[in-house]
């Protein structure tokens, strides 16, 4: 829970957090600490270099501010999903078709990211048994 705070109209305004009734300090840490080290930082770090990427190349394609940019959504996981380069290259061109500018080089770069990046998977619960 954050709480808002300010004591005087020249002041910064202080967000504190408060920890939840019944935890310690060093439990919600430790806790924490886990949920990222279930994943690899390394690809993470691959998929937001990828992610601003492709915001930068779609800011140029549609020669606009990032906030300007039609919403679309290139899932990466859903193109790694998918058994031919050409599919990929489908699915991409359909999702950039309100753009007037050539997107063919755009999509050859992004398919040759995303053939060096492995698909995130949300790593099982405790109780979940993953299968060999």
């Amino acid at each position: 829970m954050a709480t808002l705070t300010s004591q005087d109209s020249t002041a910064q305004a202080r967000v504190y957090f408060q920890t939840p009734p019944g935890t310690e300090d060093s439990e919600l840490v430790q806790k924490q600490g886990r949920v990222t080290v279930k994943y690899d930082r390394k690809e993470l770090r691959k998929r937001l270099n990828l992610e601003e990427w492709i915001i930068e190349q779609l800011t140029d394609l549609y020669d606009c501010e990032e906030e300007e940019i039609p919403e679309l959504e290139i899932d990466v996981d859903e193109l790694l999903d998918m058994p031919t380069d050409g599919d990929r290259a489908s699915r991409v061109k359909g999702l950039l078709v309100d753009c007037y500018k050539p997107t063919d080089d755009f999509v050859t770069a992004l398919l040759e990211k995303v053939k060096g990046l492995q698909k995130l998977s949300t790593p099982p619960k405790k109780n979940e048994k993953s299968s060999p």
